[in-house]
């Protein structure tokens, strides 16, 4: 043992050997907190503790795998397989195996996922004759699921005034009867639900002290890594376990809480040393992962949280290149800049797989992906799909390709019942055989289905018959109406808005950015086709691009030597050489929704941390003085976050200094190239996006008017090689100019577009010298 002992550094080396009472060890970014909890247990193991007797929780299946595959190789497998070791959730449903008589359930009760959890409520709620579109099936799973994990009862739920009253203004009021119906359904059938596994062991634990007692002997020593993402009922559960032996270790880092939003509280690590006196605190604070200045700049934005244990993470590699932060005149050539720079990096012998761009939301990713395809890099989309493959993306294009081709049978199956106007799958069936009977195509049917004889009754053929109505009416005005317009007519008339609105689950919210991304990339590609000089551009012009995007996405051929692309939400865990954090501004990172509150915001600010400390040698910062969010685009401000990070450890670009974020310009680092930008920088005035769902929908319903409508810049002065500023290119020069009037095209070389021909009538210029 003490060869191994002899590979940790001696941070690692305390806190792996001291087990005479409960510790905390504070992991930094990097730090080798999985070879201090795998070199522990096998200590613990040479110390005579018999392997059964150690409880080590983790909260995914691969975090247990690896540290199960390591503590075999350092001493062997059976010895490994013996350990309790596992996800919260796996530990605690084997004990419920065992004690499931004393609280109600069966040994072999079933374990109900998310869907099948899901499926059972939508049942109770047809029972009970609700509108699925004011009880949303995802909303209400949710509200329980907190409820649970918060371990409260449906009994304790009803009795509970200020989630009653919560509930009623939410005009939820039955929900309470819902969870009660849920619950009783579950026992009924002998199922839990994954948060049943700790609301139950929690009550087996409360109700039945023998139990209890039995399990505190049974487990001599109990470790939790992750602590810091622990929700109440892990907590408890762990408390109840050790509060009279209180031999527990847990390994965490405040600093990378990030999932408040699942019910993880920062407090658990917070105040461990707190609930458990004389409790011993070793902190592992070297990072063995990145170079000195990102190190440095990490850890000087963290120190501007309150709530935190202080800790100085350093690093012993080179000092490396320093943190860029690079702006963008928009979003749209903020993804065409980092893909060309990826591709300018490349020539310094990385490979694709060395890079990762990382976004706070989902919907940032369209651009991206835009980007990296027309310059043909390959990407992968980790924890997430592709934004073209996202369902309520692939809704509306469905709908879209049914306008187009109405015999289309994918998009007619996809949208036929979506959103739900009561054709369920029997109506569906009924259409198909009589297709498939007649050899024609299922709208052929649709549109006569008398003459189909197609069995139903008076209501379904109303249904069918207003469905039929709704696609006939888009098709004939998508003959005047642009790509755009018709786009929005579907989104609203459909009922796609008013459904995506009504979920303001975290889930729900993500949906709504991406129908919202989508319109704006519709409303993009028009303008860019009347640049060109397009008089009208049509829905099939824009299915035809997107065809071969989503023709790509389809290509199940994996390539490892691929950028990853994810949020930073989906990054935690991961390393990368190479990573470009997106989209660094005001009510996007951080958050809108946490602007008012601090506690919010210092938890923005650790995602941000977590962020940067994923790359090992370069980190780009980049942000965008003006972006197309919520139906308009609007300016924006750099993110407060920038100004957090000390600027000795930044590379200060230009523009950096002129929006105020640096103040000193000092000499460039190796990586000192940055994106090229406009020589003039216009005053911030950014106007904040209104957070609530009301607000939103109402921008959206004016979204569609047309860009052609906006009144032309004053290009009277324009000459050729004029500097001239573009809102989505930014900064270009006029190499030429040809025809007059209302044909009058100029060719402009953009920094990361190239050379661009615009008809000047419909071209969004200004000249900036």
């Amino acid at each position: 043992m003490e060869e191994y002992l002899k590979q940790l550094n001696e941070s690692q080396r305390e806190a792996v050997v001291y087990t005479d009472g409960p510790s905390l060890v504070v992991a930094g970014a990097g730090s080798g907190k999985t070879r201090v909890l795998t070199y522990k247990i096998a200590y613990l193991l040479q110390q005579g503790l018999p392997p059964q007797s150690i409880l080590a929780l983790t909260f995914t299946n691969k975090a247990a795998r690896e540290m199960k595959e390591r503590v075999a190789s350092l001493t062997d497998e059976q010895t490994a397989r013996r350990l309790w070791m596992g996800t919260f959730h796996s530990i605690f449903s084997r004990i419920l195996r065992y004690e499931a008589e004393r609280i109600g359930y069966p040994s072999n009760f079933t374990i109900y996922d998310a869907t099948d959890s899901k499926s059972l409520l939508r049942s109770i709620m047809k029972e009970m004759q609700l509108d699925d579109k004011v009880y949303r099936p995802g909303m209400i799973q949710s509200r329980i699921s907190n409820a649970k994990n918060a371990l409260v009862t449906y009994k304790a739920y009803e009795q509970n005034k200020e989630l009653v009253q919560h509930d009623i203004d939410s005009k939820v009021p039955l929900l309470r009867e819902i969870y009660k119906r849920y619950q009783n359904r579950c026992m009924q059938a002998g199922a839990m639900d994954f948060d049943d596994l700790l609301l139950q062991t929690n009550i087996l634990f409360r109700d039945h002290p023998d139990v209890l007692e039995k399990y505190r002997s049974f487990f001599q020593f109990v470790l939790v890594d992750e602590y810091q993402d622990t929700n109440f009922a892990q907590h408890l559960i762990v408390q109840r376990l050790c509060e009279v032996h209180r031999r527990i270790c847990v390994v965490g880092d405040d600093a990378q809480s990030i999932y408040s939003f699942r019910g993880a509280n920062i407090d658990n690590i917070l105040q461990f040393k707190n609930q458990y006196p004389g409790c011993r605190i070793f902190k592992l604070e070297r990072n063995y992962r990145s170079t000195q200045n990102i190190v440095n700049a990490a850890n000087s934005l963290i120190h501007k949280n309150t709530k935190q244990i202080q800790k100085t993470v350093y690093s012993e590699k080179e000092e490396g290149n320093k943190v860029s932060i690079c702006s963008s005149y928009s979003d749209y050539e903020e993804g065409y800049a980092v893909a060309g720079k990826i591709n300018d990096m490349r020539m310094r012998n990385y490979d694709y797989a060395d890079f990762a761009i990382l976004y706070r939301t989902n919907a940032q990713s369209r651009i991206l992906e835009e980007a990296l395809r027309k310059r043909g890099i390959p990407y992968k989309i980790y924890g997430g799909l592709s934004f073209y493959q996202r369902k309520e993306v692939k809704d509306v294009i469905s709908y879209l390709r049914l306008i187009i081709n109405p015999h289309d049978e994918e998009a007619f199956k996809r949208v036929i019942n979506y959103p739900a106007r009561g054709i369920g799958d029997t109506t569906l069936n009924k259409l198909i055989a009589a297709a498939t009977e007649h050899n024609v195509s299922l709208w052929t049917v649709l549109d006569d289905p008398i003459g189909y004889a197609l069995q139903i009754n008076n209501g379904t053929a109303k249904k069918l018959s207003d469905f039929r109505e709704l696609i006939s009416g888009f098709i004939q005005r998508n003959v005047k109406l642009s790509a755009e317009e018709i786009a929005s007519a579907v989104v609203k008339e459909s009922g796609i808005v008013s459904t995506l609105f009504q979920d303001r689950s975290v889930e729900g919210i993500s949906k709504q950015e991406n129908l919202q991304e989508l319109l704006k990339g519709i409303a993009e590609f028009c303008e860019i086709r009347r640049e060109e000089g397009a008089e009208h551009v049509s829905l099939a012009d824009f299915l035809s691009e997107v065809s071969l995007l989503t023709d790509q996405d389809n290509d199940k051929e994996e390539q490892a030597n691929k950028v990853t692309m994810m949020t930073v939400h989906a990054a935690k865990g991961l390393e990368f050489r190479n990573v470009f954090v997106v989209g660094l501004e005001e009510d996007l990172f951080p958050s809108a929704m946490s602007k008012d509150n601090p506690r919010a915001v210092e938890e923005e600010r650790r995602l941000f941390y977590v962020a940067i400390t994923r790359a090992e040698e370069n980190c780009v910062l980049t942000y965008a003085k003006s972006r197309y969010r919520n139906g308009q685009s609007a300016m924006c401000s750099p993110s407060r976050f920038l100004k957090d990070i000390d600027t000795q450890y930044i590379y200060k670009t230009k523009d950096a200094i002129a929006d105020g974020l640096l103040t000193v310009t000092r000499r460039p680092s190796a990586f000192s190239s940055s994106f090229q930008q406009p020589k003039a920088v216009e005053e911030d005035t950014y106007v904040s996006p209104v957070a609530q769902a009301a607000g939103r929908l109402t921008r959206m319903e004016t979204a569609s008017s047309s860009p052609s409508s906006a009144p032309a810049s004053d290009l009277s002065g324009l000459y050729v090689g004029a500097k001239v500023r573009h809102d989505r290119f930014g900064e270009g020069e006029v190499t030429a100019i040809e025809g007059d009037g209302g044909n009058a095209k100029a060719t402009v070389s953009f920094a990361h577009f190239g050379q661009k021909q615009l008809l000047l009538k419909f071209a969004r210029l200004t000249i900036v010298e």
